[in-house]
């Protein structure tokens, strides 16, 4: 059983066979689906899930903080099912892949005082972003063969 399955069992959540679904959909690692991604998932699982009912469970899960809404460059919401393992993302600035990754130190501290104007700090988002192997340099043709344009 998923992680999430088991933080909802754990809550008490009702657990329909559509809402069983779309959080199976959502168990893995760098699980970062958008809301459409999600739903063509379901409904190869469960084919009479509506587009209601997955978009539904996801604003359920996410105000119950079960799952992070990531927003990345003006693309469409992902869905984040590890929402109590902190991490920050690496996002493809190419195809927009997602990513968690778990830098080393402290975010909080790295902020100087001199930076932080007066505010008490309680945490920190970090996103990087760069060029997944598919998209990245090594992935097309070598830079002295491109035509010119």
């Amino acid at each position: 059983m998923s992680d999430l399955l088991q933080r909802l069992r754990a809550r008490g959540w009702r657990m329909t066979a559509q809402r069983r679904v779309v959080a199976e959909v959502l168990a893995g690692e760098h699980v970062h689906f958008t809301a459409d991604e999600v739903l063509a998932r379901a409904t190869s699982r469960l084919p009479e899930i509506s587009r209601a009912t997955v978009y539904n469970t996801l604003g359920e899960l996410v105000a119950l903080g079960e799952v992070t809404e990531v927003a990345t460059d003006g693309r469409a919401k992902r869905y984040d099912p590890n929402a109590h393992h902190p991490h920050q993302h690496l996002v493809c600035s190419g195809c927009g892949i997602i990513r968690d990754v778990h830098p080393a130190g402290d975010l909080l501290a790295e902020l100087p005082e001199s930076e932080r104007f007066g505010f008490t700090v309680s945490a920190a988002e970090v996103t990087y972003r760069g060029l997944c192997p598919g998209c990245g340099p090594s992935s097309a043709t070598p830079s002295n063969s491109r035509p010119r344009a």
